[in-house]
C-alpha cells in the first residue's frame, strides 16, 4: 500500500484518479479547495477508510507524508482560469513550488499534470515534446499557458538542482463523465446545450480541431507515468492521436442525444488554437504501449449519460 497525495483531488480528473489508487488498494489524501472541483465527485469514497478529504489551497503549503504525488490542482477549462487569472498563475507556480518542496523533504515521486495549452497556437502539426510552442504571453489566456510552462519549468529545475523524483504529462483535450456542466469546455458545452435543446455555440467556423480523450485513458497514462523507469521526466504527450473538427463533433453529439439543435456561429476568441493533435509515439515507447483506446462516440454515449443524470436531477 502507497500513501499518494492527490492535489484538485475533487476534480473532473482528480476524482477519476482517486478512484483508480483506491481501487487498486493504495492510501490516498485528496486534496481541494473546490473552486471547481466537488464534494459530489468523490462523495461515493467518504466512507472508505483509506481515504482522507483535506481542505487546502495549494498556493498555501502541506505537509504529509507520503510516497507519490499526483499535481493536478488549477482550473483547467477558459471559463474559470480566466475568471481570476491572477489566482490561475499563483496556483500553477506557488502550487508546483510547495508540492515540489514537499517531495523533496519526503522523498516522494511527484507528477505535474501539465497541458497541451504550453503549444500554444502550435506552428507544428501535430505536436511533439520537442517543439517549444507558439504562446502569447500576455493574452488572455496566458494565465494558463504561462502558468503551466513555467510550473514544467520549476520542476525541471527541482529535479536538476535538487534531484526531485518527477514526471511531466502533458494533457490534451479530455472528456468524460463528471465533468462541471458549466466549465465552458467545447465537449460539455455541446453536450449541455443538445439536451437542453439549445443552439449549439460554435466559435469561428467550426473548422478548428482537436483531439478528444476518453478520461479512462488519460488516466491509465497518469499511473504508466508514475510508474515509468526512474530518470525518465517526460515531458509525455497523453492525447487521443484522431482529430476532429468542431462540426464534427457537433454532429456527433446531436445524432447521439437526437437533438434538434440548430448551430450557432459566434466570432473565434483570442488565441484560440487552429489545430491541436499529440504526437503520442513517445507514451507509446516509454509507457508499455499506451495509446488513447476509447472510440469518441463510445466515450460521448458515457458522457451524455452521466450530464442528462445531472441535468434530471438539478
Amino acid at each position: 500500500m502507497k500513501k499518494i497525495l492527490v492535489t484538485g483531488g475533487a476534480g473532473f480528473l482528480g476524482s477519476h484518479l482517486c478512484e483508480r489508487l483506491l481501487k487498486e488498494g493504495n492510501e490516498v489524501i485528496c486534496l481541494d479547495n473546490y473552486f471547481t472541483g466537488s464534494k459530489q465527485n468523490i462523495v461515493e469514497f467518504l466512507d472508505n477508510p483509506y481515504f482522507e478529504l483535506v481542505r487546502h489551497d495549494v498556493t498555501e503549503p502541506y505537509y504529509a507524508e507520503v510516497d507519490e504525488i499526483y499535481n493536478l490542482a488549477c482550473p483547467a477549462s477558459p471559463v474559470h482560469y480566466q475568471y481570476n487569472p491572477i489566482k490561475t498563475i499563483k496556483t500553477s507556480v506557488m502550487g508546483a513550488i510547495n508540492m515540489l518542496g514537499l517531495a523533496k523533504r519526503v522523498k516522494a515521486r511527484i507528477l505535474q499534470a501539465s497541458t497541451s495549452e504550453v503549444y500554444g497556437d502550435p506552428a507544428v502539426h501535430p505536436q511533439p515534446e520537442s517543439y517549444w510552442g507558439n504562446v502569447n504571453p500576455i493574452g488572455l489566456r496566458s494565465c494558463y499557458d504561462e502558468g503551466k510552462r513555467c510550473a514544467e519549468t520549476l520542476f525541471m529545475d527541482y529535479h536538476n538542482q535538487n534531484g526531485v523524483d518527477i514526471k511531466i504529462v502533458r494533457i490534451f483535450n479530455t472528456y468524460g463523465p463528471k465533468m462541471n456542466p458549466e466549465d465552458g469546455r467545447v465537449v460539455s458545452n455541446f453536450i449541455v446545450q443538445a439536451l437542453k435543446g439549445e443552439d449549439i455555440t460554435i466559435f469561428g467556423d467550426g473548422n478548428q480541431t482537436r483531439s478528444f480523450q476518453y478520461v479512462d485513458d488519460l488516466i491509465e497514462g497518469f499511473c504508466r507515468m508514475m510508474a515509468s523507469e526512474p530518470g525518465f521526466t517526460g515531458p509525455v504527450n497523453l492525447g487521443n492521436s484522431g482529430e476532429f473538427t468542431m462540426l464534427e463533433l457537433a454532429e456527433n453529439v446531436l445524432d447521439l442525444v437526437g437533438s434538434k439543435s440548430k448551430l450557432k456561429f459566434m466570432p473565434l476568441p483570442q488565441d484560440d488554437p487552429k489545430q491541436r493533435k499529440p504526437d503520442t509515439s513517445l507514451a507509446y515507447e516509454k509507457l508499455n504501449g499506451w495509446e488513447s483506446k476509447v472510440k469518441l462516440r463510445d466515450g460521448l454515449e458515457q458522457t451524455i449519460a452521466y450530464f442528462d443524470g445531472v441535468l434530471r436531477t438539478s
